[in-house]
Formats: structure tokens, C-alpha cells, sequence
């Protein structure tokens, strides 16, 4: 299989929201991913507001956040890599 036929199938970040611990991810698969916001210090280290400031970059293969220049991506999430 060649890898644009690998990448039609690849799950991207459908919605994105967080609580005090937890980032959450729904992908376009059906998937939700949970991972701890302490895996990533400019995460745990923002605001509620600085963290509430988001975007998910298109086409959905992450998340960025302005405010504290942080980009995660969702082949990291997938792998559980932490920052």
C-alpha cells in the first residue's frame, strides 16, 4: 500500500476540549483521545484563557495554541508521546 492510500485513512482532530487534567481529542474515526495536560508544560503552565485559545489546524492533523507557541499533533497523540 502506498502512503497516499495510507493517508486517506489516517484520523484527524475533529473537536478538541479540555478540563483541568485532561486534553480530549475526537477524531474523524470515532476515536477519543485523553492525555494528561501535565505531559505538556506550556499546557499545564497556561491559563484556563490560554489554553481555552486554540485551533485546529487544517486539515486536522493538530492542535496549536497562539498563546503559548505549543503544537501537538495527532500522530503524537496516537503514539502517546508526551512533549
Amino acid at each position: 500500500m502506498n502512503s497516499s492510500a495510507n493517508s486517506a485513512f489516517e484520523p484527524l482532530a475533529q473537536s478538541v476540549r479540555l478540563n483541568d487534567d485532561n486534553l480530549i481529542v475526537e477524531l474523524t474515526d470515532g476515536r477519543e483521545i485523553s492525555v494528561p495536560i501535565s505531559w505538556y508544560p506550556r499546557l499545564d503552565h497556561g491559563t484556563k484563557k490560554e489554553r481555552e485559545n486554540f485551533e485546529v489546524m487544517v486539515p486536522g492533523h493538530g492542535i496549536h495554541w497562539r498563546d503559548l507557541d505549543e503544537d501537538i499533533s495527532v500522530a503524537g497523540l496516537l503514539t502517546g508521546k508526551p512533549s
